[in-house]
């Protein structure tokens, strides 16, 4: 059979190369984008080529229209298909109160983290629709348990960029629903990657795990086997679903 082909944004790293990972293992190839690390994406590519996919890695910034209309192009050139998105790239800053936020911090997180997504979808809609002339396919959004939660005193603005991620979760499941496309969204709750240290709290897993019903952060892994089922022919009844990875932590 025919590998399916997803593209991964943000995968050089955590739940991203996790996910990319456990597609190869399930039978897809995969296109993954990073931002800087080069050397990580490699690495990643190197893991989903050992368990028999194929891999591109690009660069390409969330926050430029430009690079991810490049990124989708180099999508149909090496693989002239597509059949789910993943949108998995995000950023976080450092821990502050909304006092405290500049409004080029505030931009910076809703262009990488709402935008760009944004933007990804369409693209991916543009090519799987079958209003299009595509043949279906699946797209995934790596929200966040802080969405509910709203992370005061921290990250409120990240947790907003991730609600407004859960909202066009819903409204796009619907607008495409009757065109093959299915959308839904994983939400993450305490996961052990290095985002936190991106936020200044390296330490923040050990810190919280006490607070987590589970006691323990989860990994990596754990959230990618549940992208890849929302993405595969295993779920095809199942959209515009928000489904909490969080350890218990409501």
């Amino acid at each position: 059979m025919q590998r399916k082909v997803a593209l991964i944004t943000g995968a050089s790293r955590g739940i991203g190369a996790a996910t990319a990972v456990c597609a190869a293992q399930q039978g897809w190839n995969v296109v993954l984008s990073y931002q800087h690390n080069h050397a990580a994406a490699h690495r990643v590519v190197q893991a989903v080529e050992h368990h028999g996919g194929q891999a591109l890695a690009v660069q390409a910034d969330m926050a430029d229209e430009a690079q991810l209309m490049a990124l989708f192009a180099a999508v149909d050139a090496h693989f002239g298909q597509l059949d789910a998105l993943v949108n998995n790239a995000g950023v976080v800053d450092v821990a502050q109160k909304v006092a405290d936020y500049s409004v080029a911090r505030l931009e910076r997180m809703f262009r990488i983290n709402t935008i760009g997504a944004f933007v990804c979808a369409r693209e991916a809609v543009r090519r799987m629709s079958t209003a299009h002339g595509g043949r279906g396919g699946a797209i995934v959004n790596v929200s966040s348990i802080a969405a509910r939660l709203g992370a005061p005193g921290q990250y409120v603005d990240y947790a907003a960029a991730k609600g407004a991620l859960d909202v066009m979760t819903l409204g796009l499941a619907k607008e495409v629903a009757a065109e093959g496309i299915r959308v839904n969204a994983v939400r993450p709750g305490l996961i052990a990657t290095d985002i936190h240290a991106s936020g200044g709290q390296p330490d923040r897993v050990q810190r919280l795990a006490p607070h987590v019903p589970m006691q323990r952060g989860g990994s990596a892994h754990e959230v990618a086997q549940a992208i890849v089922w929302l993405m595969s022919d295993a779920s095809p009844y199942t959209t515009g679903s928000l489904l909490d990875i969080s350890g218990g932590n409501l």
